[in-house]
């Protein structure tokens, strides 16, 4: 079955459950009465925002909830029967009534107490106070920061990777590397899990390949504790995707025009009613880009005729299509247990013409110009599925959550190129990889409270990955009849990794310190296949095994509402990517060549901060000092072989990183916010590589320095239904012995409209309005110099239209219990992800 026929059967598939559900949504709005009512405390004034949840007690298809206005009234649609009537609101105490609902009218007030003290929290998990409100772009909690897209302009009708670019203490380079404070060494999550649908390497066109608009919020976990996997020493990201919490059935269509070329078209749709939510997520689209990278080289000493300068320019651009579905659904079979499962389906093709050309100048003989013409083509596909049960075993919050995943993801990858010399041709190359990859995730955790203000917490891990790459590199001259094989580039390569985790920790809270402390232990064995054609290198099966203990601790002392101190420490581990352990992993300039070390191991960091955060009426800020300091760090070792510039992996020496990161939200007046952040770190490397066989001379990687990132959003609201952004950002430049990179800025503009009384948005974007976001830098060998520049995408603009239809209820189900995103999210009330 071909991918076409896959696509047509899933979208035949998913539209006729659209309608089936449809239907069951109206079958259930017949013959019912409209009901209204008040909320109101012991003193008879209006609640506002309490949530009314009706509970048929017949049949929990006919339950329904709804939230009061500002006045404290509601209103909803109810099939007549008999109902428990429950009423929640902030800082008061829980009622639940009994009432007869027959005919069609307005019910007796309804009424609650407020709490002994508004402090009287139960603290279910000292998560630390949330130091802004739902509304603010982000929130500063115990373990993490939450960003919410919804009010990034800029971003609109983008991708994940536009949406990455403007998330506080996060930093996308043009070449779609993603950094957390000055390190690249970020894990990725789709819903609390490692997901296909990020696929195997892809680099920027993964990040690319989901829309901004399937986005709900994205956590960034720079100190993870002892509940997260240990990977990722910069910290996790968790990208958590739209799962509706309104009740009844709601959708949104999303359509974008831009230049660079790029159309796409998105929906999101839900129905929740009773026991059961379902979702369906899709879209697709076209989009166009243009790859830039400059080298210049110098060398030195070099022998009579040898080469002394090396102009290179590669130009590429890309023509890609991707498609992505998920559709998921709970279904709560009691009060106490839940089930979930999703599906998600995501296609990305890209076609490719590249044009590399080679200028070479040498001491004392003509000059050579060379030129490489690529032609390429990409097609990936993934699929993964995901299996889930939440069971309360009481109502004190003594819970249990179970997870399955599986995911699959291969990609072809196919390369022609065309090398020219002095306007003959001199060879031609044929590039054919092939990658697949299967995952399995299972995971359980477990909470226990202890009193009103302890829990403990514990849960198991299991993780089975498998990657097959399979890389054919031809060649032939304008003297070969028929093309030869490449034997170091030719190769098949197995990558299994399987490790097993446990965590366990506990929270509790004394007077106004909170803590956490927890440990997690994770024991890995990676098994490394590889053999190649050439007959002079011996077949690898490089077995390795990792035990390690990753200790957490977390302390937060409230000193008034929304004014807080917090210190953590833990310890994370960077465990080399497959990609980085094959010897030669790929082809395609035979100038600039990756190697890949089979012999690379994991890098282990140690990380502090101290963070306070304060929320003063209109103005949030939340600065925080860390420090962290890497062992075994793996570094890139740049050296030229015979003129050809080879990059490689190698653990080496320490880095050491501190700084200052700070984030404030500022609401200055009624039509001007500011969403800013600003990192300033030092830096300190030590290393140096001996091995004379690779390089002439002892190769140092020895530097020390101070650099400075900074964000600024500024939110401008002209009426009730015009806003516009402008945002700016700065990057400052890095110095080692090795290399130096140049500062980068950029500036983006947004503006939105809201029209149609609300159902729908228009947006537009320029991003990179002067063209200037592009990285360079120079990097120094002990025989050459090399200036580089490079530009992944220049400037762009989208137009956005977004239509929504069909809203039920615009209120979060207000019962506490786990929603859609159970299993996946960080949120500590949900059993976040391990």
């Amino acid at each position: 079955m071909n991918q076409t026929e896959i696509i047509s059967i899933f979208t035949k598939k998913t539209l006729g459950l659209t309608f089936v559900l449809s239907a069951a949504a109206l079958a259930f709005a017949q013959d019912k009465v409209g009901i209204s009512g008040t909320v109101v405390d012991k003193s008879n004034q209006p609640v506002p925002y309490a949530s009314v949840t009706f509970s048929n007690k017949q049949s929990k298809l006919l339950s329904d909830a709804t939230l009061t206005d500002e006045k404290g009234n509601y209103k909803l649609d109810l099939t007549p029967g008999n109902y428990d009537i429950t009423i929640e609101a902030i800082d008061y105490k829980k009622s639940v009534v009994n009432k007869q609902i027959t005919t069609a009218g307005s019910i007796a007030a309804l009424s609650i107490e407020p709490e002994a003290t508004a402090t009287n929290m139960k603290t279910q998990d000292i998560q630390g106070v949330v130091i802004t409100a739902t509304a603010k772009p982000y929130k500063v909690e115990l373990d993490k920061r939450t960003y919410d897209p919804s009010q990034d302009i800029v971003s609109k009708g983008g991708s994940l990777q536009d949406v990455l670019s403007n998330v506080p203490s996060v930093s996308v380079d043009t070449d779609g590397t993603v950094s957390m404070r000055g390190s690249s060494n970020v894990r990725f999550l789709i819903n609390g899990k490692p997901s296909a649908l990020l696929g195997i390497d892809d680099g920027a066109n993964a990040l690319q390949s989901i829309p901004a608009d399937q986005i709900e919020r994205i956590e960034v976990i720079t100190n993870p504790s002892s509940k997260f996997e240990a990977s990722g020493t910069a910290g996790i990201l968790n990208i958590i995707l739209k799962k509706s919490k309104k009740t009844g059935f709601n959708g949104s269509v999303i359509g974008t025009l831009g230049y660079l070329p790029q159309t796409n078209l998105n929906t999101n749709l839900s129905w929740r009613k009773g026991n059961l939510t379902w979702f369906l997520n899709g879209g697709g689209g076209y989009r166009e880009s243009k790859n830039t990278n400059r080298n210049n080289a110098t060398f030195f000493n070099a022998a009579d005729g040898g080469r002394t300068q090396t102009d290179q320019e590669s130009i590429t651009k890309n023509k890609n299509n991707n498609y992505n579905v998920s559709s998921g659904l709970v279904y709560d079979i009691s009060d106490k247990t839940s089930v979930n499962a999703s599906g998600t389906v995501r296609t990305f093709e890209s076609d490719n013409l590249g044009n590399i050309t080679y200028d070479y100048r040498f001491l004392n003989a003509p000059s050579l110009f060379t030129e490489r013409m690529n032609t390429g083509s990409n097609n990936n596909l993934a699929f993964q599925g995901d299996f889930g049960l939440d069971h309360k075993f009481d109502d004190k919050g003594q819970n249990i959550s179970l997870s399955v995943s599986l995911q699959s993801n291969r990609s072809y990858n196919d390369t022609n190129v065309n090398q020219v010399t002095s306007n003959i041709f001199e060879l031609q190359n044929s590039i054919n990889q092939n990658t697949r990859n299967k995952t399995l995730v299972g995971k359980a955790d477990y909470e226990l409270p202890i009193g009103e203000n302890s829990k403990i917490e514990a849960g198991y891990r299991i993780d089975i990955n498998n990657n097959n790459y399979d890389n054919d590199v031809l060649e032939r001259y304008a003297s070969d009849a028929d093309f030869h094989y490449l034997n170091n580039f030719t190769y098949n390569a197995n990558y299994r990794e399987m490790f097993n985790a446990g965590y366990v920790q506990f929270k509790s809270k004394i007077g106004k310190l909170g803590y956490q402390v927890g440990v997690r232990n994770e024991y890995s064995n990676v098994d490394i296949q590889y053999s190649n054609l050439n007959p002079d290198s011996k077949n690898i099966d490089n077995k390795k095994s990792y035990n390690n203990l990753f200790p957490t601790v977390f302390l937060s002392y409230e000193i008034a509402k929304d004014n807080q101190f917090l210190v953590n420490y833990s310890r994370r581990i960077d465990r080399p990517r497959s990609w980085f352990l094959i010897p030669n992993p790929s082809y395609t300039d035979n100038q600039n060549i990756f190697e890949g070390n089979i012999d690379l191991n994991p890098s282990y960091v140690d990380s502090y901060e101290l963070g306070y955060s304060i929320s003063k009426g209109k103005f949030t800020i939340n600065p925080t000092i860390y420090f962290r300091h890497t062992t075994d760090d793996v570094k890139m070792l740049v050296y030229s072989d015979d003129g050809v510039f080879k990059t490689k992996p190698i653990n080496l020496g320490t880095d050491d990183r501190y700084g200052l990161d700070l984030n404030f939200n500022w609401d200055a007046t009624k039509w001007l916010k500011f969403l800013g952040n600003v990192d300033l770190f030092g830096y300190k490397t030590n290393g140096t590589y001996n091995d004379l066989s690779v390089v002439p001379e002892p190769f140092s990687f020895e530097g020390s320095g101070f650099a400075t990132r900074a964000r600024l959003t500024s939110t401008i609201k002209i009426d009730k239904t015009f806003s516009f952004q402008i945002q700016g950002f700065y990057r400052g430049g890095q110095k080692t012995q090795s290399i130096d990179r140049k500062d980068m800025y950029a500036l983006n503009l947004g503006a939105s409209k809201t029209i149609w009384k609300g159902d729908g948005t228009l947006s537009f974007n320029i991003q990179d309005i002067f063209n200037t976001r592009a990285m360079e830098s120079t990097a120094y060998g002990s025989n050459f110099v090399r200036d580089s520049y490079m530009q992944w995408q220049p400037r762009q603009f989208a137009l956005s239209l977004t239509y929504r239809f069909k809203q039920g209820e615009k209120i979060e189900q207000p019962k506490r219990k786990k929603d859609i995103n159970s299993n996946a999210t960080g949120d500590d009330q949900q059993g976040g992800p391990m």
